[in-house]
């Protein structure tokens, strides 16, 4: 199979479009041909900086496509099904092995592509909001990066629960295309102060939630920006800068702060079920899934290189 592979770590360049060994399929697992890989920000930072498992090493977690080969012990999934995995890599492929457990029946007429943007990030909100953000409604909530893919999921899933939403983004033009998705407050990061904005927009009392993937010194202002009692769920590194920051402030207002990893609990029966719920969902027309632009497998550079500057909203796709 064609795979975008690289032998060190280091910017988009480092990607070769290469003939490699086809994954083999595991007894609880299955191969899938994989019609759409979304991109996950997590791909891009363990390019950059991730262990490699081989060299050649192909990295990526989520792909979506068609069963074509199926364990004997994997359960209910069958050749020809269209599902979406998720692994610790291997997406950026032309075939994927996946365990059984990973992967999540596609919805007839759903688009592929759409699918396959959906567990990561839709599951990482819902954790990030609810299970461990203990989201109600009537409560605010800031979503840092909210033009990312967990930010454009956990925009729409904490408006639909009932909570006033706030998030940031680099400039007006994305923040503008998370409006109709529940946006009440944009906070265009680059030319407003962060801190400052929310205190005006809740009336100096801060908010209830915040969803922050980026950390380093946007985790600082995420913990400025908290209420009475407030909590952040900090989901990623997106920001590349180091974890230091003040939480000074946490104590004197009964404030947390929650680190979420959905990989830890992925394979449990309640987040495979609510990832699963959250497909059909969107197959229905009740959550959008924004697709930004989709590259070819073998422009997987150009891929990663137009997410870290930082251009898109929602998810990136490469097609095989």
């Amino acid at each position: 199979m064609k795979a975008a592979v690289y032998y060190d770590n280091g910017d988009p360049s480092v990607f070769r479009y290469e003939e490699v060994a086809d994954p083999q399929c595991h007894p609880k697992g299955v191969v899938i041909k994989v019609e759409a890989i979304s991109v996950e920000g997590g791909d891009v930072l363990n390019r950059w900086r991730g262990a490699l498992t081989a060299r050649p090493h192909v990295v990526g977690y989520q792909a979506a496509g068609e069963i074509i080969e199926v364990g004997a012990e994997a359960g209910d999934l069958k050749v020809g099904q269209k599902v979406a995995t998720v692994g610790a890599s291997g997406s950026h492929a032309e075939l994927r092995s996946v365990a059984a457990t990973s992967a999540w029946p596609i919805p007839g007429g759903f688009d592929v592509g759409q699918a396959s943007v959906i567990p990561v990030t839709f599951g990482t909100a819902e954790e990030c909001l609810f299970e461990f953000g203990a989201l109600k409604a009537g409560e605010t909530v800031l979503v840092q990066a909210g033009a990312g893919g967990v930010g454009v999921a956990a925009i729409q899933l904490a408006k639909r629960a009932g909570a006033t939403v706030i998030a940031t983004a680099s400039s007006d033009e994305r923040l503008a295309r998370l409006a109709p998705l529940g946006l009440d407050h944009p906070i265009n990061y680059r030319r407003e102060d962060v801190v400052q904005s929310v205190m005006r927009l809740t009336g100096d009392k801060g908010v209830d939630l915040v969803v922050d993937p980026v950390g380093g010194g946007t985790l600082q202002a995420s913990i400025l920006c908290l209420g009475y009692r407030g909590r952040i769920s900090m989901v990623g590194a997106a920001g590349r800068e180091p974890m230091k920051v003040d939480v000074s402030t946490m104590m004197g207002g009964n404030r947390a702060l929650r680190g979420v990893f959905l990989g830890a609990e992925i394979a449990t029966y309640r987040v495979r079920g609510n990832i699963q719920r959250l497909i059909d969902e969107a197959a229905r027309g009740e959550l959008k899934v924004l697709v930004d632009r989709a590259f070819p497998l073998r422009e997987a550079a150009a891929a990663h290189a137009y997410i870290e500057a930082r251009q898109a909203v929602g998810r990136v796709l490469l097609i095989p």
